[in-house]
Parts: structure tokens; C-alpha cells; sequence
């Protein structure tokens, strides 16, 4: 659950833009938050906003931009195009968040997409994107050789995407972020769509790798725990999932992970031993093993969540 809005991105204080407001003294060291007010506000209302931005704020000043509400979240996809549109306005813009909503505005999974290739073949200097949900997300493959950071946060990641992920050239590329979710929320991404990432040979240049708030961890452990693309990462995070004691044996039967400045496992299902087993292997590794979880028993059956779904 995404408790808070977004305070700063990209290294900046978040400023809510309206129209007609007093600009800050040095508009560029700013990251501009786009919100309508009304969660069922029409189209023409969130396109509004973007003109007048564009028609305020300089151009060249508009470096990061966070979206928020744009009128319908739950059910309307985010237009792409008017951002895209704007590429000729914000020829320095380099880190975009897309639906930094809350679940009092609009459950993770209900946030709705459309297509966001247009965004990333219009600003081919971005070096940030983050996108929150992936309701009818959609993406092709691109090569793209300014992004350096690229997260998805979903309670659902489609399969298509992620493999649209991995069919990427991206070789700048040094962070990438892939919160799986679970099935009943869009989630059908498998281990098999994870290949392309795993083995590395499109992100040259990848240290921090989260395939995270995964249903089927211990599978993701497994195949990460021969995957090429371990070998060159400094961050490596399983974190949010549904990962249990084979997962972990299989990270610690596999090759080694002593090179590693993070582990991050939080919100886990690990046994206090498996767990303490993990952190003896690697010294000097800081392991993150922070909110162990219980597993819920209904009538018998053990059930066992992601931290993040609906």
C-alpha cells in the first residue's frame, strides 16, 4: 500500500503547479507536481494544466515532472500524448513519475495506462521513469540511451511489458525496478519473461536489480541464482514477496552473492534459520531481512501475500 505522495524526485522538492501562481525564484530546481483536483475531472481539464505549464514556466526549466490525478485515474489512461507533445517545450526535461496516487485517490491496480512508448521515443534525453500501476499498460521495445533509472510499481505487472523490458536496448541503464504483484491483479508476468533481464546482454551498464512484491519468489530466487546478469550488480532486491526457505537455498546454493552491497528481503516468509543462514554467508553484504511475516490459515488452507495488490 502507497501511503504518502512523493515529497521530492529526482533530488528535488515537489511544487504543486497552478496556473497563474508565483513561480519560484529559480523555477528549474523543482520537481513540477500536475494535479487536477477532482478525481472525475474531464480530459479537458488535465490538458489545461499541461498547456499552461507549458505556457508559463520556461521550457528549458522544466527538468522533472510528477503526474498525479488526472481526472478518472481509475478508469481513463493517463494522455501520454499531451507529455509527449511537449518534448518540443521541455527540451531539458529527465525524470517523469507517472500516477504518484495513493489508494485513498485510486487502488495501485486500478490506475490505468495506455501505450507509454510515445513518452519515451519523444525525450530521448530522460534518464528517470517510474510508473505507478498497469492497468492496460502497454510498451514496445525501444532503444533508448539516455534512461538510467526505469521502475514499475504494480500490485499486477503483465507479462508483455516486462518482456517488452528485457527486448529493450538500453545501455545506459543502471537501475531497474519490477514490482511483479500478484495474478488476480494483472499480475501475469512469469519466470520465463524474466529471461531477457536476467541475462543482462541489453543492460551493460545494470547495478541495482529489484524483481520484487512477487506471488512466485522463490522462483524468481531460483532463476536469479544462476542468471548472468547477477554477476555486475551491487543492489539486489527480492524484496515485498512471498519468498520462503527453498527460495533462499536456492540463492545460497547458488553462485555467489559476496560481491553484493545489498540484499534487500524485506517482507519475507524465511525461517529465523534460513534467514540467520543468509546473513552468515555473506559478510560484508548488507542484508535487509526487516518485516518477517506469518502466514494467514483459513479453514485450513495457509495463504501467503504480497505486500502490495490491490
Amino acid at each position: 500500500m502507497i501511503r504518502s505522495h512523493l515529497s521530492s524526485f529526482a533530488g528535488m522538492p515537489v511544487v504543486p503547479f497552478t496556473p497563474g501562481m508565483t513561480l519560484p525564484d529559480d523555477p528549474s530546481a523543482v520537481a513540477w507536481r500536475l494535479e487536477v483536483e477532482d478525481f472525475e475531472a474531464e480530459p479537458e481539464e488535465f490538458a489545461g494544466l499541461v498547456a499552461a505549464l507549458r505556457a508559463e514556466v520556461p521550457g528549458e526549466s522544466v527538468r522533472a515532472l510528477v503526474i498525479g490525478e488526472w481526472g478518472s485515474a481509475y478508469e481513463r489512461a493517463l494522455p501520454v500524448d499531451l507529455l509527449a507533445d511537449a518534448a518540443k517545450d521541455w527540451t531539458a526535461l529527465r525524470a517523469v513519475f507517472l500516477a504518484d496516487l495513493v489508494s485513498e485517490q485510486c487502488e495501485i491496480s486500478w490506475l490505468t495506462h495506455g501505450d507509454l512508448t510515445p513518452l519515451l521515443t519523444a525525450y530521448p534525453q530522460l534518464e528517470t521513469l517510474w510508473v505507478r500501476g498497469a492497468n492496460e499498460l502497454t510498451l514496445q521495445p525501444v532503444r533508448h540511451t539516455g534512461l538510467r533509472e526505469l521502475g514499475f510499481q504494480t500490485g499486477g505487472l503483465p507479462g508483455a511489458v516486462t518482456r517488452a523490458v528485457g527486448d529493450s536496448d538500453l545501455p545506459a541503464l543502471r537501475r531497474l525496478d519490477l514490482w511483479l504483484g500478484r495474478q488476480d491483479y494483472g499480475g501475469d508476468t512469469g519466470v520465463d519473461d524474466l529471461a531477457a533481464i536476467l541475462t543482462g546482454d541489453r543492460l551493460p551498464a545494470l547495478r541495482h536489480l529489484a524483481v520484487c512484491n512477487a506471488e512466485f519468489a522463490d522462483h524468481v530466487a531460483q532463476a536469479v541464482a544462476t542468471a548472468p546478469v547477477v554477476s555486475r550488480l551491487e543492489v539486489l532486491d527480492l524484496s515485498m514477496g512471498v519468498l520462503t526457505d527453498p527460495g533462499a537455498e536456492a540463492l545460497l546454493a547458488g553462485q555467489p552473492l559476496t560481491h553484493l552491497r545489498r540484499l534487500d528481503l524485506h517482507h519475507h516468509f524465511l525461517s529465523p534459520e534460513v534467514a540467520q543462514r543468509l546473513v552468515d554467508a555473506l559478510p560484508g553484504v548488507q542484508v535487509d531481512l526487516d518485516d518477517p511475516q506469518t502466514p494467514d490459515e483459513y479453514h485450513g488452507t495457509v495463504y501467503r501475500f504480497t505486500a502490495v495488490g490491490e
